[in-house]
């Protein structure tokens, strides 16, 4: 194991080479890979910065210092990390030999205020009429998925999103690593857990939603879905959790069904596909889509309602918003039910 200094609740303390970086608010993320290439994104743009480790001993020495902050561990045994700073900034590490070149590091930031349905207005990545529509939708406790790329910006909306659910609500939240910054006075985080060095103690999202539904919640939110707990999520939608919301990896709102369903049969239910496909149109109600333009500006790319199943078993799906030819999101005409 790596020897860490002990940690003093400061930043500087074990990433004093990228300080600066972590206090810009204009970079959104930063990346290393080693301890002499870093790398920021700026407003969508990647570029190389001077900044550097003095060596590969001295990165991995301060991952240790914040997984033992976040509560817990890398080395050997464990050489990938998934924590958080202080500030709430969220990082994703690996270690060598695994990634070669010495670790391979990611911190997402989420410092500074909340992003806000008013900002992404403001910003052009949503229509004041589409944020209307997803507000009824939050309000009158439809379940919503949220889909798109690595870094499209699923997170921040969902948080966003947040802020039309009624305030009297209870909004139990369920993450691997806690980034949603949901903007209610009642919110219960709960965190999964990486099993230590002899394999014990690990805590699944499908053994938190497992206690979630004994936590009397009015919304249940998961900051994304990408193994077995789609089952227990989508089983959760249909048995009187309304209102819920996740994010899911997928390239258009009909492939975030169908990603939806293959994770669901990773659980072992023995359902037929055709059963689960069912559940999985009754208990989603809109799928939102975002995507990253080519300029690196994060928006709302589509937004649709699912109306069940078709006569041949696909899901029937209602566009509401769309793109149009000059990447404007217009709401969709009738007809495009699909």
């Amino acid at each position: 194991m790596i020897p860490a200094a002990v940690f003093d609740g400061s930043i500087e303390s074990f990433l004093e080479p990228i300080r600066d970086l972590l206090a810009d608010p204009s970079v959104s993320e930063i990346m290393l890979n080693g301890p002499e290439e870093i790398w920021v994104e700026r407003q969508g743009r990647l570029s190389l910065t001077g900044s550097r480790f003095p060596s590969a001993g001295a990165l991995a020495a301060a991952l240790t210092n914040i997984a033992q902050y976040a509560g817990r561990t890398i080395g050997p045994a464990s050489p990938i990390l998934e924590a958080h700073l202080p500030d709430g900034s969220r990082v994703e590490a690996v270690l060598g030999p695994l990634a070669h070149g010495g670790p391979a590091v990611a911190i997402r930031r989420f410092g500074g205020a909340a992003l806000t349905i008013g900002r992404l207005v403001a910003s052009g990545s949503l229509t004041a009429e589409a944020a209307r529509v997803l507000e009824r939708a939050v309000a009158g406790r439809r379940n919503l998925v949220v889909s798109g790329g690595t870094g499209s910006g699923k997170t921040s909306l969902l948080g966003a999103l947040s802020s039309f659910a009624p305030e009297g609500e209870r909004i139990i939240v369920i993450e691997d690593t806690r980034e949603i910054r949901l903007q209610r006075p009642h919110v219960v985080h709960l965190e999964t857990r990486s099993a230590d060095e002899r394999g014990r103690g690990l805590v699944t999202i499908r053994d938190l939603l497992a206690a979630t539904l004994r936590l009397r919640p009015d919304r249940i939110v998961v900051g994304e879905v990408r193994g077995p707990e789609a089952f227990d999520l989508i089983q959760a939608m249909n048995t009187g959790h309304g209102g819920s919301l996740t994010t899911v990896h997928a390239n258009s709102p009909r492939d975030a069904l169908r990603r939806l369903e293959s994770l669901a049969l990773l659980a072992d239910a023995a359902m037929p596909l055709a059963a689960l496909r069912a559940q999985v149109a009754a208990a989603v109600h809109v799928v939102v889509q975002v995507e990253r333009a080519a300029d690196g500006r994060r928006r709302v790319s589509a937004i649709e309602a699912v109306r069940g199943l078709m006569p041949d078993g696909e899901h029937a799906m209602a566009p509401l918003f769309r793109l149009d030819d000059a990447g404007r999101l217009v709401r969709a005409r009738r007809k495009e039910q699909r």
